[in-house]
């Protein structure tokens, strides 16, 4: 098998689609199954220049699918390759657009590092956009870091600035800012959980949510909050507080993450372990994480 991981940066629309129509007609051509995973406009305006041929395409707007970037390897991309296992695939994926939120860009980035890894043992070719105009140049810095090739005038050449992807998640990992407001706080234990689904379910409820969105938030706060317990080996605290549109809650307690991949890959069935950031990174809007030595951070996000 063979994985291919390249990054291409466009201008307008008549180099986005001199970049992207070739990649995904030429995956046509060979019978090969087509997945395009782009956030709207950029969706529909491949679906019309693809013609009759977007019957065989699968698309997704990634603006939902990705809205968490932590999503998109499980649910997009190892989806897709799982789905046609056994036969090479094609993918545009991107995961980061203009607009999108800056404390959403650190995970993205981090999503397209790890990429290489999570998706080393498939046969899939992914081919990944980048507005060059309308990203920030700090997040351009990282096109070539984390793509081991480049989409450059229909030519694929290696990228000179790859890095390991393992380095560059571990240089993303920083602290998170603290919340400009006023926090609710509560502490947990193993024989006190409830504590912490009570903090983030009367947070959310304060905060307009749907019911169901109530439940997601305080199951994604349980499964982070008995991680904590389980693997740091004492509780923590859990804080909740209401920014710009959003529920987050923040579950600190001891212990390191040392897998960056957890969250990001589905278990094995016959597995007991291993769901609980998963299961968060499904859940919620959005996940961040900060961990040291001595403890970690994870934030979770959900929107109003």
């Amino acid at each position: 098998m063979t994985f291919a991981h390249h990054g291409f940066l466009y201008r307008d629309v008549g180099e986005y689609l001199a970049g992207t129509l070739p990649f995904l007609t030429a995956g046509l051509d060979l019978g090969r199954p087509v997945l395009v995973a782009v956030p709207q406009p950029r969706l529909d305006l491949l679906r019309d220049r693809l013609g009759a041929r977007a019957a065989r395409v699968r698309f997704l707007d990634m603006r939902e699918a990705g809205r968490n970037p932590h999503r998109i390897i499980p649910w997009v991309l190892r989806a897709f390759t799982e789905e046609h296992a056994g036969r090479p695939v094609r993918i545009v994926g991107e995961p980061i657009w203009p607009g999108r939120a800056p404390e959403e860009i650190p995970g993205c980035v981090q999503h397209e590092a790890l990429i290489n890894v999570a998706m080393a043992d498939t046969d899939a070719e992914v081919l990944c956009p980048y507005d060059a105009d309308g990203l920030h140049p700090g997040v351009l810095m990282y096109v070539r870091r984390t793509h081991p090739t480049m989409l450059e005038d229909g030519e694929v050449r290696t990228t000179g600035g790859y890095a390991d992807p393992l380095a560059t998640v571990a240089l993303l990992n920083q602290p998170l800012p603290e919340p400009a407001g006023p926090v609710d706080e509560v502490g947990f234990g193993v024989d006190t959980l409830g504590a912490a689904r009570a903090l983030a379910g009367a947070q959310a409820r304060a905060a307009g949510l749907a019911p169901e969105r109530v439940v997601d938030l305080q199951l994604s706060v349980n499964e982070i909050a008995t991680n904590t317990v389980e693997h740091g080996g004492a509780g923590g605290t859990v804080r909740a507080w209401w920014d710009g549109g959003r529920v987050i809650c923040e579950v600190r307690g001891p212990g390191e993450i040392t897998d960056w991949m957890a969250g990001r890959i589905r278990p094995p069935d016959s597995s007991p372990r291993g769901r609980g950031l998963l299961l968060a990174n499904r859940l919620c809007d959005l996940v961040q994480t900060y961990t040291s030595p001595s403890s970690t951070v994870t934030r979770l996000h959900i929107r109003a």
